[in-house]
């Protein structure tokens, strides 16, 4: 064959095709490796996001309170320590009463009252106390609705569907109950829909009954086997056998108890969902209906296709006729049963948003507070200046000692096998877990040294002593990566071994220094093993004054809202580390700065 052909023959052409197919592949893994990647980043953020923009905003109402001299001043003195000690709790429970008057009995007022938020007295004082000219009389000032309130109105409680009811609507009744019947069965709807819950709800009552079964079953099996093993059983083992097999079959009889109770509830509801043109009563395992006519609110309490019996919730003007489309039906889907709020609190929170007493602001407490068993009040400042101080700590302690540790076993130090050591032992410092540093600043620094717990100075030792060896690694390879031609100029010249480092080897390294730098603090901020050891998971409520105040972090505070019951924190939670996340961004901008500031050219 001759050479020409190596490259021109047919076999020659199969080989390069086959290279360029391989070649193709390999780059199609590659971007499907990296569009993977870039979709979980996106369904990760997107997640916090949408999780996090609730708790940017919060809902206030504006209600008239008493501010009369009797109630906040009795002395006249205008004295703040007088005036603060004043009860602005009942200020704040006898305004929204006020506005909503015809809330009667002990319970339903009781109710009323937890509408707004527990921390409404202490923004009525902190209102007063700014404005003295506010105490005389009765005056509209703003304050926080209750968590779940908030959550309501932001949609996070439970949906709603409204539907204009294009009948005449007949009205009887007295103070308490209301019957409304119409000539066409315009319930029809709201009725199925009704049946179709109370066949879910019976599937999954025989979803559990079939899950005790299973139980049973498994149990009998177990009763067959230890009955046949008891006859030839020795003595020392008689004993256990007979108290193993009474206790399958109480455990059979309990869960054929429970079978037959879950079987009759769900042909119970199974037989209510049948009869299709049947009343039903709407119990608080159903969504509620809520019907809005003639100026007031009524909860149904039992729906027929053209008839529905309710409650009052918000007196209405008169008992006259509804003309078709005045009057409406709203569905609530999350039944009163598995929600905070119950019917007559959403209807009480609708009437004060319908007369433009509620409005949605930003939540500045939300940045400017401190920590807080409620969630309306709770804010994340005292976290932020919490990292902030600690992280001062670190960067003090952590950027001198492992620059000048990296400047040293790079340019000054002997090669010889001490040196080796401390380099092993640098390099597997930095793949310690991260709770390790937690233990020895928990054992050194509190136990030996006595040092303050919940402390940033401690919090920032700690985390100090975990950068280190990132910064040390990163600055000895940027000044490893300096070109020995800069060195050998600067030493030509005359400069001493320090000055040649100092003022021509470090500049230039700088920028990849301040790299592992921001590196490593970026894994400070993040890190909650080593700080829970050291006692910053305390709750603090204060905000801290400095290095030496109790203090906790964000990401403690992240840990610690994610663990709260409250569906509140879990927003909370979403915005806090979006928080976390724009910190981290300003510390990579700033070191993005300072590269540029540093950087030359060679």
């Amino acid at each position: 064959m001759r050479a020409a052909d190596l490259h021109t023959s047919d076999e020659a052409r199969r080989r390069m095709s086959k290279r360029y197919a391989t070649e193709r592949r390999f780059q199609l893994v590659g971007l499907s490796a990296v569009l993977v990647a870039m979709g979980f980043l996106v369904l990760l953020l997107s997640t916090i996001i949408n999780q996090a923009i609730p708790a940017f905003t919060y809902h206030y109402v504006t209600l008239p309170f008493d501010l009369s001299a009797e109630n906040v001043d009795p002395d006249g003195t205008r004295d703040p320590a007088v005036i603060g000690r004043a009860d602005f709790d009942t200020v704040a429970r006898n305004g929204i009463r006020g506005t909503l008057d015809f809330v009667s009995g002990r319970s339903d007022r009781r109710l009323l009252s937890t509408l707004l938020s527990s921390g409404a007295g202490i923004d009525i004082r902190r209102q007063v106390l700014a404005d003295m000219s506010l105490i005389g009389g009765t005056r509209d000032l703003t304050v926080q609705l209750d968590d779940y309130a908030d959550l309501y109105l932001k949609g996070l409680v439970t949906d709603k569907v409204r539907q204009v009811m294009n009948a005449e609507a007949m009205l009887a009744g007295d103070e308490s109950t209301v019957s409304i019947t119409t000539p066409t069965p315009v319930f029809t709807d709201i009725l199925g829909e009704l049946k179709t819950e109370l066949r879910s709800s019976a599937s999954r009552l025989r979803g559990q009954a079939a899950a005790r079964q299973r139980s049973v079953t498994a149990a009998e099996t177990d009763l067959a086997a230890v009955d046949r093993r008891l006859p030839d059983a020795p003595d020392a083992d008689r004993s256990r056998l007979e108290g193993e097999k009474v206790r399958l079959e109480e455990l059979i009889a309990a869960q054929n108890a429970q079978i037959d109770q879950l079987t009759a509830q769900a042909v119970a509801l199974e037989a209510r969902a049948d009869a299709a043109d049947r009343a039903e009563p709407a119990d608080d395992n159903l969504p509620s209906v809520l019907v809005s006519i003639n100026g007031g609110v009524l909860r149904a309490t039992n729906i027929s296709p053209n008839a529905v019996e309710a409650e009052i919730l918000v007196p209405l003007d008169n008992l006259d006729p509804a003309t078709a489309g005045e009057w409406s039906v709203e569905r609530l889907t999350v039944p009163q049963a598995n929600r905070k709020l119950n019917d007559k609190a959403i209807a009480w929170i609708d009437y004060l948003d319908e007369r433009d007493l509620v409005e949605q602001h930003m939540n500045v407490p939300f940045f400017t507070k401190g920590a807080s068993r409620e969630p309306e009040q709770a804010g994340i400042w005292g976290a932020v200046v919490g990292s902030f101080w600690t992280m001062v700590v670190t960067l003090i302690l952590s950027f001198p000692l492992g620059v000048a540790a990296a400047i040293y076993l790079e340019e000054f130090a002997p090669k010889n096998r001490l040196t080796q050591i401390i380099e092993v032992n640098i390099n597997n410092l930095a793949a310690v877990p991260s709770i390790v540093f937690g233990l020895l600043g928990l054992a050194v620094f509190l136990s030996v040294f006595g040092l303050p717990r919940s402390a940033p100075l401690v919090g920032g030792m700690v985390l100090a002593l975990m950068t280190l060896p990132t910064i040390i690694i990163a600055a000895r390879a940027a000044l490893r990566a300096v070109p020995p031609s800069i060195r050998e100029a600067a030493l030509g010249m005359g400069a001493s071994k320090l000055q040649c480092v100092m003022h021509h080897v470090l500049p230039l390294a700088m920028p990849g220094i301040l790299t592992g730098t921001i590196i490593g603090m970026a894994q400070a901020l993040g890190e909650t093993a080593p700080l829970l050891m050291i006692g910053m998971v305390a709750f603090i409520v204060d905000i801290p004054s400095g290095p030496l105040s109790a203090a906790t972090v964000l990401p403690v505070q992240i840990y610690m809202w994610a663990d709260f019951p409250e569906p509140a924190f879990q927003q909370k939670t979403g915005a806090a580390i979006m928080v976390l996340l724009g910190f981290l961004i300003l510390m990579n901008a700033i070191a993005v700065l300072l590269r540029k500031r540093f950087e030359r050219r060679w």
